[in-house]
């Protein structure tokens, strides 16, 4: 029976940024990108 639980257990749904378009969990900062609802709060640095 704890085995059986195991299936209903589900993945984090992702949403498409609108400011970078890359895949990130909701009501959370952009890692691409460090946007949330339209203003930076985080600075990302880029790596070469």
């Amino acid at each position: 029976m704890r085995r059986a639980y195991n299936s209903v257990l589900k993945l984090p749904q992702l949403s498409t940024c609108p400011q970078c378009s890359a895949p990130y969990v909701s009501h959370r900062v952009c890692p691409a990108c460090g946007y949330y609802k339209g203003r930076q709060v985080v600075t990302v640095q880029a790596y070469a």
